[in-house]
């Protein structure tokens, strides 16, 4: 199956944003690609004020236009995610959908965690304007089981493991993983999630600046189980490509079968405790 990894470099500019991204939705189809992945906030970036000032539901334009390429081009597309007005709640969910080609919404995760962090002198609070997420998602797309996740989720190894254990042969992970932590952290981390859990890995970013402080990392790429990349995008608009082998994937799991010589009865979690407790 070939799937694309689209990169984008969204604004507050919706209209713009939809245009781009829609343009390399195209592009990847052209080039063959049956499942395309949109990066996070596709369709928005921006301060928390922005984010409730433009949020949509998810039956609102932005949705319903990805809905329609999905249709009209016959491809599986992960919108990527998008700063989701929830009916009777003030704040927001950053969530990520995997549209079928019949243009029908086949998947809905909402990003379980929240991107409460400090770095290079920047102090993110995504829980300002979202709420997270509860449930971990996976869902058939073609010959695939996909597992659902966001950017930030990437630092969780647990939620990657629940997933392969429900049978995820790929996971998305469409981000705006910042230019301070990418360079260090962004390919270990999606290389790691590949090997650890024998999966592939389709990752889609931002690229570039973006008000009021975002700076994002780009390099969007498609990883196999092995840990091999086997497509990238460093920097600008377009796409990463590549053809997933599902039989690759049954070869490592048998050569090295990690997953199926777990011993869950021995792992206990340890009590909650605060770093540094």
């Amino acid at each position: 199956m070939r799937v694309a990894a689209a990169q984008l470099n969204s604004t507050a500019d919706v209209d713009a944003n939809t245009e781009a991204a829609e343009r390399v939705v195209r592009a990847a189809a052209a080039d063959g690609a049956e499942l395309v992945v949109l990066p996070e906030k596709w369709s928005l970036l921006g301060d928390t004020d922005t984010l409730h000032s433009l949020a949509e539901p998810l039956e609102g334009p932005v949705i319903s236009a990805a809905r329609s390429w999905a249709r009209e081009l016959g491809i599986h597309l992960v919108a990527g995610s998008v700063a989701e007005r929830v009916p009777c709640r003030e704040l927001l969910s950053n969530t990520s959908l995997l549209v079928d080609p019949d243009g029908e919404i086949a998947a809905t995760y909402r990003k379980v965690h929240m991107f409460d962090v400090d770095v290079d002198g920047v102090s993110y609070r995504e829980s300002d304007a979202e709420a997270p997420g509860e449930e971990v998602v996976t869902a058939p797309a073609g010959e695939l089981e996909l597992g659902l996740s966001v950017c930030y989720d990437l630092r969780f190894p647990e939620l990657y493991r629940v997933m392969a254990l429900r049978g995820a042969t790929a996971v998305t992970v469409p981000a705006a993983f910042t230019a301070f932590t990418g360079r260090d952290h962004w390919e270990v981390l999606l290389r790691a999630r590949a090997i650890e859990n024998q999966l592939f890995v389709i990752a889609a970013g931002q690229f570039g600046e973006a008000p009021p402080h975002f700076s994002s990392w780009g390099h969007s790429m498609v990883v196999d189980p092995w840990g091999r990349i086997l497509d990238q995008l460093p920097d600008g608009e377009g796409h990463a490509i590549a053809d997933l082998d599902l039989d690759e994937l049954e070869s490592v799991r048998e050569r090295i079968p990690a997953l199926a010589n777990r011993r869950p009865g021995a792992y206990e979690w340890p009590e909650e405790v605060g770093v540094g407790d």
